[in-house]
């Protein structure tokens, strides 16, 4: 066993609306998977290469994680800034637990266990689009040290999946945050922003690369319907069983649910149900065909 302390920091404290009704219901990453409940899967993975000091990052539905303190002995730490400010707003209540660290996303799916071979240096994770992507595009140099990154590309390897910093990258990046932190535009965004905007002032991190399916990452239903198909007849949402009962249908009749922005703190998103568009309110209770 190394020598080196490596620690495990997992952000779970967004709303993931794009993965509406569900997610109105329960956390993202409270989901189950394939028989699994992903975050229960990642902090498992974690402790079997070795790491067992794990900081959860929580705020939307925080009480629902609470379990997992005495289940895995993992600490929460709460960002009571989760539904106005992005992950910056977690990434700053962590910046003490920075060192030899690895950021992770509650939602990732792992097949196999990608935190088992003990990094050397700070990484990126990556997997490969062929074709226009709008994700974070990875431009590296002839060492694979990540020289740039651009929103949206053609045939490129784009940001995904979980980070390492190494303990001279934390040093740097938490000095960093805490002066670009006052600014509104750096609390809306994300922390790879900061990332990207000083990356020649940052000691160097390296692309990762991955291949297909050894990341998973769901955005929506429909996308998790295509790993767990157990999902086409069952959701887990009881909005929607809801729906299907009014509406007389089975719940692989409805797909494309999508969020529709609203002043209010109620539910409203669209969805198809064979094809035909139609939009539930949850300020009237109301279906209405779009």
């Amino acid at each position: 066993m190394s020598e080196k302390k490596i620690n495990a920091i997992i952000m779970a404290a967004g709303t993931s609306s794009r993965f509406v009704p569900l997610s109105a219901e329960i956390p993202k990453g409270l989901l189950e998977v394939k028989g699994e409940i992903l975050i229960e899967r990642q902090i498992r993975q974690l402790k079997e290469a070795g790491i067992t000091d794990i900081t959860i990052v929580v705020g939307y539905k925080a009480h629902k994680f609470e379990y997992l303190k005495d289940k895995y002995c993992v600490e929460l730490v709460l960002n009571e800034d989760f539904n106005r400010y992005n992950n910056t707003s977690s990434m700053i209540r962590v910046l003490d637990r920075l060192g030899n660290t690895y950021i992770c996303s509650s939602d990732n799916y792992f097949p196999e266990n990608v935190f088992i071979e003990e990094p050397e240096h700070s990484y990126y994770s990556a997997l490969y689009a062929k074709g226009e992507t709008g994700e974070y595009c990875i431009v590296t140099d002839s060492n694979n040290n990540i020289t740039g990154v651009s929103i949206g590309g053609k045939d490129s390897w784009y940001m995904v999946g979980h980070v390492f910093f190494s303990k001279d990258f934390s040093y740097a990046f938490k000095k960093l945050l805490i002066e670009e932190y006052a600014k509104d535009e750096v609390k809306q965004g994300y922390w790879e922003d900061v990332y990207i905007s000083h990356i020649n002032q940052l000691p160097q991190m390296s692309m990762r690369r991955y291949a297909e399916h050894e990341i998973e990452e769901f955005d929506s239903i429909d996308e998790l319907r295509l790993f767990d198909k157990s999902y086409i007849s069952d959701t887990r949402s009881s909005i929607l069983k809801e729906i299907v009962g009014r509406m007389e249908c089975k719940e692989e009749n409805l797909s494309g649910f999508k969020k529709l922005k609203n002043d209010g703190d109620y539910l409203l998103f669209s969805f198809l149900k064979d094809g035909v568009a139609y939009c539930f309110n949850e300020s009237d209770d109301t279906i209405i065909k779009l």
